[in-house]
C-alpha cells in the first residue's frame, strides 16, 4: 500500500528534520510504502539539508510555492498536486512542527483493518497549549456547533482514502479550511484519539487572531446553514426581548449580524479558478531523496 504523508512548512527547517528523523525510526520495518511529499511555503529562511538517512521513506520531495499561499492553501495544493502526479492509496496532512505527533501514525494504519477505504480523523482529546488559549478553543468549537451544527474536532491530521482526496480536491471550501472541507465532503468519519503535542523547538505559532481566522474559515464553508440559524437566532431573540428593547438587549444580534458579515468576508477569498490552477503558483521541485 503505497502512502503519503503531506507536511506544509514556512521557514521551521529544524522541526522539519526532526519530524522526519522521527518518522523514518517509528517506519521501520513498517509492510506498507511511505513517501513524504514536503510544501514550502515561499519560506523566508534557506533551507536546512537534512542531515540523516531516511530509508524507512521511499522517496522524500519537495515543492515550493512561488508565494507564500498560508497552511490551508499549502495543503490544498499539495492534494492536488499529489492526486494528480503520484501514485498513492491514501494521504497523512499533518502539521510539520511536532503539535502533530508522528508516534500517532500508527494508530491510523492500525484501524485500517476496522475501517478499510474511511476516512479516520485524529480527534483532539488532550492539547498543550495554555489556559487562556484552551478556553478560546472551547468557545471556537461552541460557536461553530451552534452556527453550522457541525462539531468538529480535528484539524489536518487526517487519514485520507483517495476517493476523499478527490472530493475534497474538487471542492473550493479545501482552499480556505481543511477541517471545514472535510466536514462537509465526508459525514462518516472514523475516529482515533489524537493528544496535541508541542512543537519541537519555539512557542506555538497559534494565537488569538489566528484562532478567529481559523473558526470563521470553517464556519464560512457552512455559509447558508450560518445565514438560516442566525436568521432563527435573531427572530427569537427579537421576540422575547420585544418589551425591553435598548442597545443592551440588542448587542447579541449586533454580534450575530458582525459574525456574519466576518465569516462572509473571510469565505471571500475562496476562488475555485484560483484552486484549480493552483498547481502553477509551483515553482521547482527538489527530490530529497
Amino acid at each position: 500500500m503505497n502512502i503519503k504523508i503531506l507536511i506544509p512548512v514556512f521557514n521551521d527547517w529544524e522541526s522539519l528534520n526532526k519530524l522526519l528523523e522521527e518518522i523514518n525510526f517509528l517506519l521501520e520495518g513498517s509492510e506498507h510504502n511511505f513517501s513524504v511529499l514536503i510544501v514550502n511555503d515561499a519560506s523566508t529562511q534557506d533551507r536546512i539539508d537534512v542531515p540523516l538517512s531516511l530509508d524507512s521513506l521511499q522517496s522524500v520531495k519537495l515543492i515550493n510555492m512561488k508565494e507564500n499561499r498560508g497552511h490551508a492553501r499549502c495543503n490544498a495544493t499539495g492534494l492536488k498536486y499529489i492526486l494528480e502526479n503520484e501514485e498513492f492509496d491514501y494521504i497523512i496532512p499533518m502539521d510539520g512542527d511536532g503539535e502533530d505527533r508522528p508516534d500517532e501514525i500508527k494508530q491510523f494504519i492500525d484501524n485500517l483493518n476496522y475501517h478499510p477505504n474511511k476516512v479516520i480523523v485524529g480527534e483532539r482529546i488532550k492539547r498543550s497549549e495554555g489556559i487562556f488559549f484552551r478556553i478560546c478553543y472551547l468557545v471556537h468549537k461552541i460557536i461553530t456547533f451552534v452556527f453550522t451544527g457541525q462539531s468538529i474536532k480535528f484539524g489536518n491530521y487526517t487519514f485520507l482514502p483517495k476517493l476523499t482526496v478527490e472530493k475534497m480536491v474538487d471542492e473550493k471550501a479545501t482552499w480556505s479550511s481543511f477541517s471545514g472541507s472535510l466536514a462537509k465532503t465526508e459525514k462518516d468519519r472514523a475516529t482515533v484519539p489524537s493528544i496535541r503535542g508541542s512543537r519541537y523547538f519555539g512557542p506555538t505559532k497559534m494565537n488569538f487572531k489566528s484562532l478567529v481566522i481559523h473558526s470563521l474559515s470553517i464556519i464560512g464553508v457552512f455559509k447558508i446553514s450560518l445565514i438560516l440559524r442566525s436568521i432563527l437566532f435573531s427572530l427569537v431573540y427579537f421576540f422575547l426581548i420585544s418589551e425591553n428593547i435598548s442597545i443592551i438587549t440588542m448587542l447579541p444580534i449586533v454580534l450575530v449580524i458582525i459574525l456574519v458579515v466576518l465569516t462572509l468576508l473571510i469565505s471571500k477569498r475562496e476562488n475555485m479558478e484560483e484552486f484549480k490552477n493552483s498547481l502553477s503558483n509551483i515553482g521547482n521541485i527538489i527530490n530529497i531523496k
